[in-house]
């Protein structure tokens, strides 16, 4: 049988125990749960202990405690304020710069810039829309919402089964990052012959859940997606439920999210999913950061096929299937539960974009 423990750091498990520590839990037990799920390598009975006594005596943080022989830091709560106060006003700032102003040194300003605050460098990215007030007022009602079931109910995640279109095309070139190379000083410039997308291309439709896929379906690009369409990938998709899934259509536990589109969210889709009593979470509009096949799905399937050049339409999905068939359960559990993540950073951002 194959390992599907799931993958997980050090910080991640001792937040585990402090949890089950909390509701009394014996440190015997909580090591057979936690062996249960990530495996019989993950600690020792003995280090579950030590880390119970240390919940049990106040400790709350499941970090690292900062070592001896650290340099000690020579920022202080007023070069910290003054950084910010600078950092917010141009965030185009430099490092030296800063450091300039402020009369500080270069690796005073680094260290407050990057550990004390947390800032980091990053190029101005595109988003879907420019959010309205009522967008964000929206996306945090449903953050929340969502949110909260999920901590009321940890089975939430597992009964949910999430879906979406992605064109993938024929030929689709690296990215700029994928196609760098090591260069020695006195080696030519490598060249780079240009690449273009390609025309053709096949829509791929993918439902997936907490355990993997459940459905891939195709479609050519003359074909078109329309509610009647949609409602024939849904009842394929009942059925992959079914054999897959056993048990979860009997229970009423179908919990679906997909996002606004047209064919989704007709008249006679939503006669559908309630007919079956499929439960449709609310997705709000111009959010796919907040849609787990947008924010971790289909990205690295584009960039696996960077490079790869198909000569039709069977190669195209084939590769597509491979590509998934590739990915442990625990890869797609991981891509589910970032959700959490997700809903807590819009509900801090205010309904504005996660990056990630």
């Amino acid at each position: 049988m194959e390992n599907q423990y799931l993958c997980c750091t050090k910080e991640e498990v001792r937040a585990v125990i402090r949890f089950f520590n909390f509701q009394n839990i014996s440190p015997t037990e909580i090591h057979r749960k936690i062996t249960e799920v990530y495996g019989p390598q993950v600690m020792s009975r003995k280090s579950v202990s030590v880390w119970c006594t240390k919940f049990n005596s106040g400790r709350e943080s499941v970090e690292d405690e900062a070592r001896s022989g650290r340099p000690i830091s020579t920022s202080t709560a007023e070069t910290i304020d003054a950084v910010e106060k600078l950092l917010r006003s141009d965030r185009r700032l430099k490092i030296r710069e800063m450091a300039t102003q402020l009369d500080l040194p270069k690796t005073t300003v680094h260290e407050i810039v990057h550990e004390k605050l947390n800032f980091r460098k990053v190029c101005a990215r595109w988003v879907p829309k420019m959010l309205t007030a009522d967008h964000k007022t929206k996306r945090l009602r449903i953050s929340i919402e969502h949110l909260n079931r999920a901590r009321n109910d940890e089975s939430f995640l597992d009964h949910l089964i999430t879906g979406d279109e992605t064109w993938v095309h024929y030929s689709t070139p690296y990215n700029k990052r994928d196609s760098m190379t090591w260069k020695h000083p006195e080696s030519p410039v490598p060249k780079k012959f240009k690449q273009t997308i390609s025309s053709k291309k096949v829509m791929a439709t993918v439902f997936w859940d907490a355990q993997g896929i459940l459905l891939i379906e195709f479609l050519s690009k003359n074909e078109t997606i329309n509610a009647d369409r949609y409602i024939e990938t849904l009842k394929k998709l009942k059925e992959k439920i079914r054999l897959k899934r056993r048990g979860q259509l009997r229970s009423g536990n179908v919990k679906l999210l997909h996002e606004n589109a047209t064919p989704h969210s007709a008249g006679k889709t939503k006669a559908w999913l309630e007919k079956y009593k499929w439960e449709v979470l609310e997705h709000p509009p111009y959010s796919p950061d907040l849609a787990p096949s947008d924010f971790f799905l289909f990205g690295p399937l584009k960039k696996h096929l960077g490079g790869t050049h198909f000569q039709n339409e069977e190669e195209v999905m084939n590769a597509v299937t491979e590509y998934f068939d590739g990915k442990c359960a625990a890869y797609f559990r991981d891509g589910i539960f970032k959700l959490l993540h997700r809903w807590e950073k819009c509900i801090n951002l205010n309904g504005d974009y996660v990056e990630k």
